[in-house]
């Protein structure tokens, strides 16, 4: 019985933690316009 209200005890703290990101919406913020340097200049 104790495994049975554990399990449903950390299904239900999941799906809060779902439901409140869910809320929350993602971040808002853009991208740089800036390209990222992926290789080393060359030498003059």
């Amino acid at each position: 019985m104790r495994v049975l209200i554990a399990a449903a005890t950390g299904l239900a703290v999941a799906f809060a933690v779902v439901l409140t990101l869910t809320a929350l919406g993602s971040p808002s913020g853009g991208t740089s316009p800036k390209p990222l340097l992926t290789t080393v200049p060359a030498h003059p």
